[in-house]
């Protein structure tokens, strides 16, 4: 008997994969956790009955979330993500010479616990890196209580949905403004332009109302809705289309993420464009 996983991410479209064998389940206090072998992505982390992560395709989604605000800031010590709890957006900030602490808030301890044991290539940096800092707790509540503190903030959430919603409000942007330095750098993700074209202008609108500069720029994750994916960037003092390219660090384990790329995921097609005018 063949064992399928279909993800409907919206109410008319869906994504399907073949799958071996399921790893792992549980229900957390927060959501429903699940960790899956497929055969064509390799193990894959569900929540919610939604796909977060998966072993072939996730340097994408956590190189673009991270570096492209690690490479417009100029001196990122201390950064912070909310969510993330797999561990990957992490592993790909220590990467970065200049970051001497890297501290991950995250609300469900079973997704930082199951991704050590199931995704190890992707919560690496949880396992020991002297950089790491894990907190759980609800990360809404850490910006309210610690002002002026982090260089680079990354928010990286679920879909708006559940415990999730908050994280994509005005008076969650204008905490983590308040949280950041006089230079500070945020970034969330934004979901997909096909799918979700409310959510990317209304984030879009709400960090531009705190930020004085808000860019827009997107990639390609195969297992997200539509397979296209944006990020917004909200920003009290660099541009990322200002950096110098010869300035930027390339990791040499990045398998997305370059020099070009930070430049031309800024570079909008038109219906992408359209949704920010």
């Amino acid at each position: 008997m063949e064992l399928w996983f279909t993800e409907k991410q919206t109410p008319n479209v869906g994504i399907t994969c073949k799958i071996t064998k399921t790893l792992h389940t549980e229900t957390t206090p927060f959501q429903e956790l699940a960790v899956i072998e497929t055969l064509q992505f390799g193990r894959m982390l569900v929540l919610d009955g939604m796909v977060q992560t998966t072993i072939a395709d996730e340097f994408v989604y956590h190189e673009m979330i991270a570096h492209v605000a690690l490479n417009t800031h100029p001196n990122p010590e201390k950064v912070m993500v909310i969510g993330g709890g797999d561990g990957g957006t992490i592993r790909e900030i220590v990467k970065h010479p200049k970051v001497k602490k890297a501290v991950l808030v995250e609300i469900d301890e079973r997704v930082i616990e199951v991704s050590k044991q199931y995704l190890p290539e992707i919560a690496a940096a949880l396992m020991g890196n002297p950089k790491v800092e894990v907190r759980v707790e609800d990360g809404i509540k850490h910006v309210k209580e610690h002002k002026g503190e982090y260089d680079v903030i990354i928010i990286d959430s679920t879909e708006p949905v559940g415990p999730a919603v908050e994280l994509f409000s005005e008076d969650f942007y204008k905490n983590v403004y308040e949280s950041l330095k006089e230079d500070g750098i945020m970034v969330a993700q934004t979901e997909s332009p096909f799918f979700n074209r409310d959510i990317i202008k209304n984030s879009f609108t709400r960090i531009g109302k705190n930020f004085p500069i808000t860019r827009l720029y997107f990639a390609t994750v195969p297992t997200y809705p539509s397979g296209v994916w944006t990020f917004t960037l909200g920003s009290k003092k660099f541009d990322p289309l200002a950096v110098k390219k010869e300035d930027i660090f390339v990791d040499p384990s990045n398998k997305y993420y370059n020099a070009e790329v930070h430049f031309g995921a800024f570079m909008l097609p038109n219906f992408i464009a359209e949704i920010i005018k």
